[in-house]
Formats: structure tokens, sequence, C-alpha cells
């Protein structure tokens, strides 16, 4: 059966073809309601707008692409900019991500196109990047799973992190459960710290959610108390709401915690901070923990322990399963587990 056009889009939502474009190179310019009547008759026909001419005449565009929320953290842009030497060191997650991938890219040969910013709704986002790739990997929670479903059909997907939604796309995750589970094991065994309470994500974010059933385990195993719910929860995993976490649970009164575990490095960077300016001796008064791994972590004082999980190998690794499906179409979908190892580090009372 031959792809579906934009012809077959403009004559299922009843709109000019031009209508059709404008939707995908500037849906700002359209009606929302004749917009959301393109978009639905594009997912029922699995229609993905073409790229550039290179793409139409050979269907291969030598890019492969990479969607994923903007992680931009105003607190560790501002260490950049005090710091001209800092660049590397306030590289984030999705940074490692992106220069993974790059390298691999070149390797095979692809260039790397970047769609980062949810700006336009994860519709836009899906049209930028999907009729001008060979194929792309997708960071969980960033496209709905249903536009995923429909580029499939077309592309080769690979997915970065989160459960596995979509059971015949290729998959890639880290161990997260196990990596908080030893941490927080390293804590209670080896610290003889009792009172640990977990900060957390939303709900929704499915790292983080793992990192705390690690926690959870690591608790019960040892005979501790392990709540159903993390402590507290940030909406954005960033420096500002680690420091927020850190000065709520000192103000909460009552007996502190002597660890605070941090479902990621920039909230538990931005809670070393906050401790500082409060006087918290860390890790004298109170230990503090993250998770990822990202290189502002050396630098901070006290040096941070973290779980390290191997950022820049998942980028790389997406770009090889994209080439693997790319060249054999008819592959097994595959679910990678990377595994992950603890950094013990002077926030916790090593080194």
């Amino acid at each position: 059966m031959s792809a579906p056009t934009v012809y077959d889009v403009a004559e299922r939502s009843g709109v000019s073809i031009a209508t059709v474009s404008r939707v995908y190179r500037t849906p700002e310019s359209v009606r929302a309601q004749t917009r959301e009547r393109v978009l639905d008759a594009a997912r029922e026909l699995g229609y993905v707008p073409s790229g550039n001419a290179r793409g139409l005449a050979s269907r291969t565009t030598g890019v492969l692409g990479l969607c994923f929320p903007d992680y931009a953290d105003p607190d560790a842009e501002a260490d950049a900019e005090a710091d001209s030497d800092a660049d590397d060191a306030v590289m984030l997650y999705s940074d490692q991500i992106i220069r993974g991938m790059e390298r691999a890219a070149r390797r095979h040969g692809y260039a790397l196109l970047i769609a980062a910013s949810l700006e336009g709704g994860p519709e836009s986002l899906v049209a930028k990047v999907a009729g001008r790739v060979d194929g792309f990997a997708v960071l969980a929670q960033t496209v709905p799973t249903e536009d995923l479903e429909v580029i499939s059909r077309r592309l080769p997907v690979v997915m970065l992190a989160g459960p596995r939604e979509i059971d015949h796309l290729d998959h890639i995750v880290v161990a997260n459960a196990d990596g908080q589970r030893e941490l927080t094991r390293h804590l209670i065994e080896d610290h003889g710290l009792r009172r640990l309470v977990f900060v957390g994500g939303d709900t929704d974010s499915p790292d983080a959610q793992a990192r705390f059933l690690g926690f959870q385990e690591a608790c019960r195993e040892a005979g501790l108390p392990a709540p159903d719910e993390p402590t507290l929860r940030t909406t954005m995993l960033k420096q500002a709401e680690g420091a927020r976490a850190a000065e709520t649970l000192l103000d909460r009164g009552g007996e502190r915690p002597e660890a605070m575990l941090f479902a990621n490095d920039q909230m538990a960077v931005g809670a070393l901070r906050a401790l500082a300016r409060r006087g918290v001796r860390v890790p004298q008064d109170m230990a503090v923990t993250g998770f990822d791994g990202i290189p502002l972590g050396r630098i901070v004082q006290p040096p941070l322990t973290t779980v390290r999980q191997p950022i820049r190998r998942l980028g790389e690794q997406a770009v090889e399963l994209l080439v693997q499906r790319l060249s054999d179409t008819g592959r097994e979908p595959v679910s990678l587990t990377l595994p992950v190892s603890v950094v013990r580090r002077a926030s916790c009372g090593c080194g």
C-alpha cells in the first residue's frame, strides 16, 4: 500500500493542500479547530510530512532526529556564564545524550536534528522532526503515544528512558531502581544513617518513580520505614526546586533527617547550596546524594555522591539501534537496560 500523501490528508479533513502545509509549517497561522481536524486526519491515515527534496526523491535524508523536553536550568546556565571554563561541567542530562548521539551519528555518516522544545505542542515537535529524518529517538513523556504509533509505521523510532509504552519499538532504559537501591544501602550500611528522606519528581516522571522504588526496597531490606510516597515531590527536577525542597525540610521542625536523597543531580546541587546558606554542614550534619552523574557533581562543594548512569552511551546506543533498524526492517524489537554505578564522594562522608 502506498504511503498517504498531503492530498489524502486534505481530502479527509476537507481543507486545501495549502492549509495542511501550514498546519505543519506554521501551526499558529491555522485556527485551532481546523488544525485539530487536519492532525486527526493525518493520524488516521498514518501520514508523516515529507522533509526536503532529497527525502522525497530517495526516501532518505542522511539525518537522524532526537526529541526531548527543554530541560534548561537557569541556575546551571548562570554557572556557565560566571565561569567560562565551566561549560563542560554544567552539561546536563540532555546535553550528554545529544553528545553521545552526535558522536555515533557522525561515525555512521548521519547528521543529527534536535527538537528540544514543546512550544506549539507535541504535534508541532513531531512535525518538525519526523518528516526530515530517517529515524529518530524520543525521550519518555515527550510525544503522545498515539503520535508515535503513527510515525513508527513509516520510520524507525527508539524510546529512551521510561516504561516501554509501545511493544514494537526499540527501547533503552537505565537500571534506575537498582542504582538507587545500592546507593541507599550504602548510606544505611556503610554510614549507619537511619533517618532518610527522598525528594522525587512528578508521578508522571518514570525515571524518578523507578528511583523511588529502589529507595523503598533498600529501606524495607534494612528494617526501616518505607514511605508510600517521596517525602517531597517537585514539578521540575532543577537546582531551584532542590533548594526549595531543602529549605522546606529544614523548616518542618522536629528531628532533622540524616540524609536527603534527590531524584537527580541538579536538585541535589541546589540543595547543597541552600544547606550551605543555612549553615548546615554536609556531610557532618546531613548527607546529600543525587542521581545521573552529571559533570557538575564533581566540582560542587562538597563533591556530590551520586549514581552515574551512562548518559552518553544512551545516546550512542540509540543511534546504533536506529542504524540497525534502517538496514534490517524485519529485526525483532529490543529492550535494553544499561547498568549504572554508585559514585562515592564527600557529600555522603566518603572521599
